[in-house]
């Protein structure tokens, strides 16, 4: 915000020089213009400048068309706004509209819809968006040293759910508050979006995908871990079945912090679905209960390897 808040300032600073030196009315209308330009990313910033020009464009032709037609009178103002904002509406340039009614309100106020005035707000335009875009491509902040804060800590909070849901299996009187959960929502909610701020910064070839398709197996993967917290909370019984499971959710706990899929813990899966078939029938209904539950765990696992099976790097000797 601080970085943003200084572009803004360097921004509104040059175009009101720009707008001076050019002999341009109300050249303050720069600077506001030029705020109004600063945006988040570089590919956001082009974007915005030329659905605001167009807008503009579209505005100050309406407005001539309007005020030479009626006259310069206060309720016209009104019919050009339910004229014109629809339309920008339909064309999905609504963030121009502001842009748009500053320009045709100059007009207004200087209630001249001359040629002459029309190309100084155009100028205008230029002058406070164009500012605006240039710092915007100028410079953009790196956010890769936070992006991969967020990777570390979404992480450690995987590697304690794990630990967790591995010490309910082993004793079931073992309380857990949960509070990772939310923690590691937000860190995910907050790469996403900083990963998809890096993407828009890179004009030309877009950007490397890998953090965008990272977060995102992330929030996959703790959707199919809400579904194993339900399945553990039905685990009121420790059973030996549950506590083979528990060694695989301490392996993945530390799997969790490898950039490759190692396919060990898939394994030992597969391994303990075959042991289970050979294993007596449960002999009281509780016992089945959770026998189901710690089962349903298994393929729970196997489908959360999954995910990280498709996104994550694979180890060349793997193939």
């Amino acid at each position: 915000m601080g970085f943003r808040v200084l572009k803004t300032a360097l921004a509104v600073v040059i175009a009101m020089y720009l707008a001076h030196i050019l002999g341009i009315k109300t050249p303050a209308a720069a600077g506001l213009l030029a705020i109004l330009g600063i945006e988040v990313t570089k590919k956001k910033g082009i974007q915005s400048a030329l659905h605001r020009i167009a807008a503009s464009l579209l505005a100050l032709l309406m407005g001539c068309l309007l005020f030479r037609m009626i006259g310069f009178h206060v309720w016209v103002v009104g019919i050009f706004l339910l004229l014109v904002f629809p339309l920008l509406y339909r064309l999905r340039i609504t963030e121009g509209a502001v842009t748009g009614a500053v320009v045709m309100l100059h007009l207004f106020a200087y209630e001249d819809a001359s040629w002459g005035s029309v190309l100084n707000e155009v100028i205008l335009l230029v002058v406070g968006l164009g500012t605006a875009t240039l710092i915007n491509i100028a410079y953009m902040p790196k956010a890769d040293k936070a992006i991969v804060g967020h990777k570390e800590q979404i992480e450690v909070l995987f590697s304690a759910i794990f630990v967790n849901l591995a010490k309910h299996l082993r004793d079931n009187t073992v309380i857990w508050d949960g509070k990772e959960l939310l923690e590691v929502s937000e860190e995910i909610e907050q790469g996403a979006g900083m990963a998809k701020r890096s993407m828009e910064n890179r004009l030309i070839f877009g950007g490397d995908p890998y953090w965008r398709v990272y977060f995102f197996m992330r929030g996959e993967q703790l959707e199919s871990i809400h579904r194993m917290i339900d399945l553990v909370a039905q685990v009121y019984q420790t059973l030996p079945q549950g506590e083979l499971v528990a060694d695989i959710l301490e392996d993945i706990s530390h799997s969790v912090k490898q950039d490759y899929y190692t396919g060990e813990s898939e394994k030992d899966l597969q391994e303990l679905e075959a042991r289970y078939k050979k294993m007596p029938l449960p002999e009281s209904r509780e016992e089945f209960e959770v026998r189901s539950a710690i089962f349903q765990l298994n393929r729970e696992l196997m489908h959360y390897l999954s995910i990280a099976k498709k996104q994550k790097k694979q180890r060349p000797e793997a193939g």
